[in-house]
């Protein structure tokens, strides 16, 4: 059995991830649809973590907290893009949300415990400001964000993007960790960090 379970929705087919820590279920990422998924699968959601702000990511996170009245954790360069109903609309996008205040703001920290689950959390900038990656060493697992796909990586053209800061974040950050450790991106399937080391288009190795 799979120790997490996958969504994607959306128009833009985000994923999001659950996994059941010793305490609890715990969501990373919000895309739309998420709320009645997890009802669904009868999750009693106890923290939903993004991994960034961006609309695809967020679009459930208001319905989520009414529904489940659990806290939300984001970073504090990525928190007002679900605390301002006017956020996407300021740089010109036609997308609205449901305001919601973060309860959890998350930095870079080497061990950081989430319902009992520990993770090493990183930051990795240059797709969106405040943009995460959850490492947990003991499961070899990787909530990637939009950071690195499958061949793939994040965009950098949107605002607040940078390639140069994404390329070095991937290379420094995610390539130094094991072979085995499989990526759970925002986009697409599951890859692994060996993959992507020796065949990602994007991103070599130095």
């Amino acid at each position: 059995m799979e120790p997490y379970r996958t969504f994607t929705g959306g128009i833009f087919e985000t994923n999001a991830y659950a996994l059941q820590a010793p305490e609890g279920w715990l969501l990373f990422d919000a895309p739309e649809g998420a709320c009645d998924w997890l009802v669904k699968q009868e999750i009693q959601l106890r923290l939903l973590l993004l991994t960034h702000g961006h609309i695809d990511h967020i679009q459930d996170v208001a319905r989520i907290k009414r529904r489940f009245g659990c806290p939300i954790g984001i970073h504090p360069e990525s928190a007002p893009m679900i605390a301002d109903a006017n956020f996407f609309r300021d740089f010109g996008f036609g997308f609205e949300i449901e305001p919601v205040e973060p309860d959890l703001l998350i930095e870079a920290a080497p061990s950081r415990q989430f319902l009992g689950m520990n993770f090493e959390i990183m930051e990795i900038p240059g797709h969106c400001p405040g943009s995460l990656c959850f490492f947990s060493c003991e499961d070899e697992l990787l909530i990637g964000g939009d950071v690195l796909f499958a061949g793939g990586v994040g965009r950098w053209d949107l605002p607040g993007g940078d390639g140069e800061l994404l390329f070095s974040g991937i290379r420094k950050k995610l390539y130094s960790l094991g072979e085995n450790v499989v990526v759970l991106p925002g986009h697409g399937p599951p890859t692994t960090i060996g993959a992507e080391r020796r065949t990602n288009p994007f991103v070599r190795p130095l």
